[in-house]
């Protein structure tokens, strides 16, 4: 059984900071890309950064690149640390995970598992 789980959202001011973790269970945690999307209400889900310990890479999309970061330890777990956060970054945030060793894209149809979300809202 593949478990995904979030947590670390909240609310917090403009300029504010964040750190969200995901943990994961149920698989072989080298053998998998793991990444964070994240959904506004009433617009579509949005890449936000991915991490694979296998293939050695780390991406962070354009619109969070300088704020954001993303990192993995070797507990099956996956971070994002949040900063300068903005209203704009209100949404709710899944963490995800493909299987495969390296990142082969943010096409939605590759990201077999998911978690439950966190809610933040920055106001």
């Amino acid at each position: 059984h593949v478990q995904l789980v979030e947590s670390g959202g909240g609310s917090v001011p403009p300029g504010g900071s964040l750190r969200l973790s995901c943990v994961a269970s149920g698989f072989t945690y080298s053998s998998y890309c793991m990444g964070w999307f994240r959904q506004a209400p009433g617009k579509g889900r949005e890449p936000v950064a991915a991490a694979a310990i296998g293939g050695g890479q780390v991406l962070v999309a354009d619109s969070v690149k300088g704020r954001f970061t993303v990192s993995q330890d070797y507990r099956k777990t996956i971070y994002l640390q949040m900063n300068a956060l903005q209203p704009e970054d209100s949404a709710t945030y899944n963490c995800a995970a493909q299987k495969s060793t390296l990142w082969l894209g943010w096409s939605l149809d590759r990201w077999k598992y998911w978690g439950q979300g966190t809610q933040v809202t920055v106001s």
